[in-house]
């Protein structure tokens, strides 16, 4: 099965294209927002999941909830995401969303993933390697993951760059495995 983001991208990317037309990228980045935050709901999550609920009864209750919140355009995906059994794909259209809306502002988010803390000076020297490797504004999030053993790993995007013990050790076992 496709991952979720395979899927979501496509309307993510309808999304950006209209919200671009008509100049709302602000606008759909927080309907969206909502949007995600209302299936990522758990009673909401388990009525997107259950077979037994009639899809127009899931879109009464989903734009009932949003009541008021949303533009046409945005009453609009939510029917045809209801339409095509892919309400549980907001959180990752938003994503994506954003993703589209940051690369398009010339901004970049990166997810600096390592094993312990780095500093501020560290973090900043990585950003400023980032920006000048991608050419755009970095806005990096660090995170923690001792199984990293040492080393970071970034994430910008569909683009890896795995420099952990962890890594480097996976990538020798894979090597040797022939």
């Amino acid at each position: 099965m496709a991952e979720a983001i395979t899927i979501a991208r496509p309307y993510a990317v309808a999304v950006f294209r209209l919200a671009k037309e008509k100049k709302s990228l602000a606008t759909w980045s927080d309907e969206l927002a909502l949007l995600s935050g209302i299936a990522s709901n758990e009673q909401i999550k388990a009525a997107i999941d259950n077979p037994k609920l009639d899809a127009s009864e899931l879109e009464r209750i989903f734009l009932k909830v949003s009541e008021g919140k949303l533009s046409a355009e945005a009453i609009n995906l939510v029917k045809v995401l209801v339409e095509y059994s892919r309400l549980g794909l907001l959180p990752d259209i938003a994503e994506a969303f954003e993703l589209l809306k940051a690369e398009d502002e010339g901004t970049l988010e990166a997810e600096i993933t390592a094993a312990a803390k780095p500093t501020d000076a560290q973090v900043k020297t990585v950003v400023k390697q980032l920006e000048a490797k991608f050419g755009k504004k970095v806005e990096a999030q660090v995170k923690l993951d001792p199984e990293l053993i040492g080393g970071i790993k970034i994430v910008i995007g569909d683009t890896v760059i795995d420099a952990s013990v962890r890594g480097q050790l996976q990538i020798m076992a894979y090597a040797l495995k022939g």
